[in-house]
């Protein structure tokens, strides 16, 4: 449990966040937590509530507000996932996305690093913080002062693991890799975006129009800590379909269901160009409280109870 310096602490990266995006024009919105129907995904395991889900994010309501209009919104909300409790992951979170139509990834890139140093500016006396811009956590000494380094998927393999993207993904080791080779060396001096994910891994990502066997999809490392995933945002309805059946067939197989979320399939055409993150709000105030999990950044955890 936190300490009241500790909820104060948290209360001010709340209030700084916000500022940052209202400041910008963007609409701060609130989207239901329970619905009838959540984006297919195989990786993420749902709680239900009395014939409804518990989010596991707020994507597919923010996508059909884009989709009616809005240009620029965000939201800090709380998600649901059925997964082990951990170090870095607990089974309710809090979660920061945004949307800004007319971006792609690498718009969003930038603005993190704009963002980071915004927070890291105003966020007083928290013990992860050294000289306003070196954040210390465990051995790490990571500079934010931008530009963060960008480093491909494919240049991450080459450079960290024993095997190529593809040859681990033939081998369905991509996610082992990738955790145990790949992560543990990214951001330990200054973040990194990892980008450009195998299509393949990027169910709602645009193709790289210059190279159509990636998506245009990024993860955010400080640390060796995962703290956004962003990408520009698929807008064909007919790809997205596909891809959306491949994962609920996928899903099957495992002994799962998924329905086609075809509100959102109706709509997505009149989204056009945007880009869209999620950031880990927890993992955000763990790493700037310097805590060594995420137990200790919230007010209190199910565990607790």
């Amino acid at each position: 449990m936190l300490s009241p310096k500790g909820l104060r602490q948290r209360s001010d990266l709340m209030q700084a966040l916000r500022s940052f995006f209202l400041e910008r024009d963007y609409i701060e919105v609130d989207t239901p937590l329970r619905l009838p129907i959540l984006i297919p995904e195989s990786h993420l395991i749902p709680f239900t509530s009395e014939g409804c889900f518990l989010h596991t994010s707020p994507e597919i309501c923010m996508k059909r507000l884009l989709a009616g209009g809005c240009e620029r919104i965000f939201q800090i909300c709380h998600c649901f996932r059925q997964e082990e409790c951990g170090r870095l992951h607990q089974t309710e979170f809090t979660m920061l996305e945004w949307y800004h139509k007319g971006w792609d990834y690498f718009d969003l890139m930038r603005q993190c690093e704009e963002l980071i140093g915004w927070v890291a500016r105003r966020a007083s006396g928290f013990a992860g913080l050294v000289e306003g811009d070196l954040l210390r956590w465990q051995d790490a000494r990571v500079r934010l002062t931008p530009p963060w380094e960008r480093l491909t998927v494919a240049e991450a393999f080459q450079r960290y693991a024993d095997v190529s993207v593809m040859d681990a993904l033939r081998a369905d080791r991509f996610d082992e890799i990738l955790v145990t080779e790949i992560e543990p060396n990214l951001g330990q001096t200054r973040p990194v975006f990892l980008h450009d994910y195998p299509v393949e891994l990027g169910s709602l990502a645009r193709r790289n129009r210059n190279n159509p066997e990636v998506a245009e999809r990024f993860e955010l490392y400080v640390a060796g800590v995962e703290l956004a995933n962003g990408f520009s945002e698929l807008a064909d309805p007919l790809e997205q379909r596909q891809r959306f059946q491949r994962a609920i067939e996928q899903m099957q197989r495992e002994g799962k269901t998924a329905e086609m979320p075809e509100k959102l399939l109706a709509e997505l055409e009149r989204m056009g160009e945007a880009a869209g993150i999620a950031l880990g709000l927890d993992r955000l105030c763990m790493l700037l409280m310097g805590c060594d999990d995420l137990a200790g950044t919230a007010p209190l955890i199910f565990a607790e109870f």
